[in-house]
């Protein structure tokens, strides 16, 4: 072997550069030295750290994913002008209008198809539809100038603070009762201890409807009639009082009760009183003592609305004494029912500190529709009168106020303030505002839903008239 090689071989294998300089100093050698093959360098690339990340990101709570969800919302919505208008200056598309583009909020997140995309198209006809004239200094066309004119669909801002706070002393933090409710005349009524007291919307002034201090009994539900002029009090020995708020004169007492009336609910002049009981009686109150009243039995416990605090909810007809469907589904008491305005036979129920869920109920099937885990206890529901929306109030442990939209079941809005549970919940006639009261001894007032009539929701009203017959105690 060379001798000059041999010496250059053992410096390699100490740890020495094999190569030498002219000056007699060794070379020093790169770190990464490549041969003739193409190899990549991934010592940049923080493997762990950037899988860590990753990891972060799909651990999320559901409460940051809900909020991550709304701002893709909210930029996909600014993100449709912008779409639309690369369609027309590279595709050659002729959108002019952003409302047909819009749509509503799931649509705004889906990916607009672009059909015939390599479809064959004159490069002249192309041109001459995107500029306007030789001396236009905008330098897009027609079309998209007049979308970006064009009105854009407009996003209903729900106000967090409440537009009004009264103060209700006595107002009780109990489950079972239902101690306000708001008549197609304006005027609140609300149970607060042994008296009813009327609250007018058009003139702030507080009038006291009835004492029941004098039998010793107190005030457990309030329900206006539909056209306002009478009001029903539940007690809490089993009797239901009809009051005539114009004469301010109590019409008729009706019996038949032996425990505390925690619900109410009107059709035209038939009253349902829902009790500790375990029944629900139905009466015609211009006949009263001539006309036996209908009893419905069913739950085994305390009667809320159609459900109770057997976890049952019944749906019952006007014919029927026995209820002609029974779900089973939630885990806890079902005090939280509703209607539909706008879909004849669907009825939406809530929950509480077991289940904490709203369940929706197609009751001309029988066939559970969807169900929204809200993750606290349900004491009310209300549908909007004018939009496919409903809002729920909530006890343990949020305490909180959620505005839904149906069907996608998406969270617009949520309102905090009260508290303690929010137990209470009625709609203003306008269908705009809704009152919540809370065992911390306000009534709150919000601004939640719009004024506006959907046209493609009238037909669906006439619907709910007929729907009236089955008992909603609520």
């Amino acid at each position: 072997m060379d001798a000059e090689f041999e010496k250059r071989l053992l410096r390699q294998q100490n740890g020495q550069s094999p190569f030498i300089s002219p000056t007699g100093s060794p070379v020093v050698s790169p770190k990464h030295c490549y041969g003739d093959r193409f190899i990549p360098s991934r010592a940049g690339a923080n493997w762990d750290i950037d899988f860590n990340a990753i990891q972060e990101n799909k651990l999320q709570s559901p409460s940051q994913t809900r909020k991550a969800r709304e701002a893709n919302i909210d930029s996909g919505k600014d993100g449709i002008a912008y779409s639309c208008l690369l369609k027309n200056e590279l595709l050659g598309a002729s959108i002019d209008d952003l409302k047909d583009e819009q749509g509503d909020d799931r649509r705004a997140l889906t990916p607009t198809k672009c059909k015939n995309l390599f479809q064959y198209r004159s490069p002249r006809r192309s041109l001459e539809s995107r500029v306007s004239s030789p001396y236009s200094l905008s330098p897009v066309g027609n079309k998209s100038q007049k979308l970006l004119r064009s009105p854009r669909k407009a996003v209903r801002k729900i106000s967090k603070i409440p537009f009004k706070v009264l103060d209700a002393p006595e107002l009780q933090d109990d489950f079972y009762l239902n101690l306000i409710d708001w008549s197609s005349q304006n005027v609140l009524s609300v149970g607060l201890g042994s008296c009813v007291y009327l609250w007018s919307a058009c003139t702030s002034q507080v009038t006291r409807l009835c004492d029941l201090s004098c039998d010793n009994d107190t005030v457990t539900s309030v329900s206006w009639s539909e056209r306002g002029g009478l009001v029903a009090v539940g007690t809490d020995k089993g009797f239901v009082q009809i009051w005539d708020v114009a004469m301010n004169k109590r019409i008729t007492t009706l019996d038949g009760h032996s425990a505390r009336v925690g619900a109410l609910a009107w059709n035209a002049d038939v009253l349902s009183s829902g009790s500790r009981d375990r029944l629900i009686l139905q009466k015609d109150i211009r006949t009263p003592s001539l006309v036996p009243e209908r009893k419905l039995t069913g739950h085994r416990q305390e009667h809320l609305a159609s459900g109770g605090n057997d976890n049952k909810l019944f749906v019952w007809n006007v014919t029927s004494s026995s209820p002609v469907q029974t779900y089973t589904e939630h885990l806890a008491a079902v005090k939280a029912i509703a209607w539909s305005p706008h879909q004849h036979g669907l009825l939406a129920s809530g929950g509480g500190t077991a289940d904490q869920c709203i369940r929706f109920w197609n009751t001309l099937t029988g066939q559970p529709l969807q169900c929204v885990d809200t993750g606290s206890q349900v004491c009310n529901l209300a549908w909007s009168k004018h939009s496919n929306e409903l809002v729920s109030t909530h006890g343990y442990s949020q305490n909180q106020i959620l505005v839904w939209k149906y069907p996608s079941l998406l969270q617009i809005a949520k309102l905090t303030g009260h508290s303690y549970r929010v137990l209470y919940l009625a709609m203003s006639p306008d269908g705009e505002a809704i009152v919540t009261g809370a065992g911390d001894e306000t009534l709150r007032f919000w601004n939640v839903f719009s004024k506006t009539r959907s046209t493609k929701l009238t037909c669906s009203l006439a619907y709910d008239r007929g729907a009236k017959g089955n008992v909603e105690l609520g």
